[in-house]
């Protein structure tokens, strides 16, 4: 099927506009952007430039895609923004495209970000991620596949939200959450592992149970982070899940949140 496209939208003639798109009233698709099957893109949209829409990905109204960075270091280089198949964006949102650091902002497939979130530049969201209303990315945030974010929560630049965690609302995200886990407040806290999560994703009791004993190990013993490693490499299952929490440590940047 050819696109509909409202007789007030304006759509840039370097735009690729894919089948059974519809754009609707005074939206504007600028250069270079790419829209892909089965889009939607509501009224007073706007894709600035620069823009790849997977297939079936829902765009809000009045929502901003492919702004530039807010990054004084930014010079105009050609950067992007990239999302994912089946991802919804609602109402007012701001996704801005990348600066030289990683040249694009990404959002992954079957993502649901709500009204009023912001990412911004070099920002790498992952599958099946949900984000709530007026939460807010500052640049070089990354959140790992199938983690959930509760409104109105702010994240510091370069921090990282591991896979499958669950961070609960107003909270000031000032370093690395870990995978697997709960967290929430000002100052951010642990809360436990995201039992709930876990089971509604289909881990395995014995998965869950030895998650659990890791994060006792490194959360709620007297324990460092070098020793708690060495008793969890020596007593754990090593399952996948078990390396990819104790990985996280070696790779955290800016320290765990406890």
């Amino acid at each position: 099927m050819s696109a509909t496209i409202h007789a007030t939208a304006l759509v840039d003639k370097s735009a690729e506009i894919g089948d059974d798109v519809e754009i609707g009233a005074f939206a504007i698709v600028g250069e270079n952007c790419v829209v892909g099957d089965g889009c939607k893109i509501a009224a007073r949209a706007t894709l600035e430039r620069n823009v790849t829409l997977g297939q079936r990905v829902a765009v809000g109204v009045g929502t901003v895609l492919g702004g530039d960075p807010q990054d004084l270091k930014y010079k105009g280089e050609p950067t992007r923004v990239e999302v994912g198949d089946g991802t919804t964006i609602r109402e007012y949102s701001t996704i801005n495209r990348g600066t030289t650091q990683s040249f694009k902002t990404t959002v992954g497939q079957n993502c649901f970000i709500m009204s009023y979130v912001h990412l911004a530049h070099d920002c790498h969201v992952g599958d099946g991620v949900i984000i709530s209303n007026n939460t807010q990315l500052a640049g070089h945030v990354t959140i790992d596949e199938k983690a959930i974010l509760s409104g109105q929560i702010g994240i510091h630049q370069f921090a990282t939200i591991g896979r499958y965690c669950f961070i609960g609302g107003c909270s000031r995200v000032n370093k690395d959450i870990p995978p697997y886990v709960k967290a929430v407040g000002n100052p951010i806290k642990l809360y436990g592992l995201n039992v709930v999560g876990l089971e509604r994703n289909g881990f395995p009791e014995d998965v869950r149970r030895e998650l659990k004993r890791a994060y006792r190990m490194f959360f709620k013993s007297e324990l460092n982070l070098s020793q708690a490693r060495a008793r969890a490499e020596a007593e754990l299952h090593p399952y996948p899940e078990i390396k990819e929490f104790l990985a996280f440590f070696e790779r955290s940047d800016r320290g765990s949140v406890v």
